[in-house]
């Protein structure tokens, strides 16, 4: 609903847009504004749209007139190739990084650790994109520009998003980690004679790990819109690209129908993340 109030009040005439002078008329742009229903008013445009939506119609874009479900069901595997790829990056670095910032507390490795974290929430993603794009493509020339084809196109717009994660996660793991190495649990495993590694992989990660999970379903969500910045830099076509360009076009039916299957993507992650802690912590499946 906000994003709907917000593209009905931005200036500009979406069907100028469309027809892009190729027909200057007013009876011509009145003609195509009543065929579209932009000439019934906010509630009545909004009530219709809401309608369809619960039928499963997204609409038609109002710019080349291709369903809305089936130009996004076209971009989605490469959004969720680049998703899955950041994830991967942001679970793995930012997983290492917290658990061995924890054991090293206050050395070099620590520092080295936090200061990961600190670079990755705090650059913005496009001047991270841009720096690797000026080292790895046009300096060094090992990755390419741009493109959305093969592997080596993923790699990276996958880091630019993953250092976001991972900047989220090496906190996240390493205060968890820091809580539970100090737990009553621990120093009796220790007592007993158990490894170190088996005290700190086994036992302490595992418990570590469950504030993790929600950080990271939350990641993922983030990761999906954090497309659209990243998507552009990289000239990717993905969902976050087509975003930006009907943004740019005041294209409503796209943006409501990526806004939409975003969300639904959103939930569902976090659905599957709830469902996760029960094979982390053994206590949920007792409780049940």
């Amino acid at each position: 609903m906000l994003v709907f109030v917000i593209m009905y009040v931005l200036p500009g005439d979406p069907v100028l847009q469309m027809l892009d002078g190729n027909a200057t008329s007013p009876e011509a742009i009145e003609q195509v504004r009543k065929q579209l229903g932009l000439d019934q008013p906010f509630y009545v445009q909004f009530l219709q749209y809401f309608l369809h939506l619960l039928q499963g119609d997204f609409g038609i874009s109002r710019i080349d007139s291709s369903p809305v479900l089936a130009k996004i069901l076209e971009h989605v595997p490469a959004t969720l190739a680049l998703t899955l790829v950041s994830a991967t990056v942001s679970i793995l670095v930012g997983t290492i990084l917290g658990v061995l910032s924890a054991i090293h507390r206050n050395g070099f490795i620590d520092m080295l650790a936090r200061f990961v974290g600190l670079f990755g929430i705090s650059m913005p993603t496009f001047w991270t994109g841009i720096l690797l794009l000026l080292l790895f493509s046009i300096q060094l020339g090992l990755l390419p520009i741009a493109g959305s084809t093969g592997w080596k196109s993923l790699v990276l717009p996958g880091i630019t998003l993953g250092l976001v994660g991972a900047g989220l996660i090496v906190r996240m793991v390493r205060n968890t980690m820091l809580e539970v190495i100090s737990e009553p649990y621990i120093v009796t495993l220790r007592a007993k004679g158990l490894a170190e590694q088996a005290v700190m992989y086994r036992h302490a990660l595992r418990n570590a790990l469950i504030p993790a999970l929600t950080v990271i379903g939350v990641m993922i969500g983030e990761l999906l819109s954090g497309t659209v910045v990243v998507e552009t830099v990289f000239a990717r076509q993905g969902i976050g690209r087509i975003l930006a360009d009907a943004i740019m076009a005041k294209d409503l039916p796209v943006v409501q129908g990526v806004v939409f299957f975003t969300a639904i993507i959103y939930v569902l992650v976090n659905f599957l993340v709830d469902i996760s802690y029960s094979f982390v912590d053994p206590r949920i499946r007792r409780s049940q």
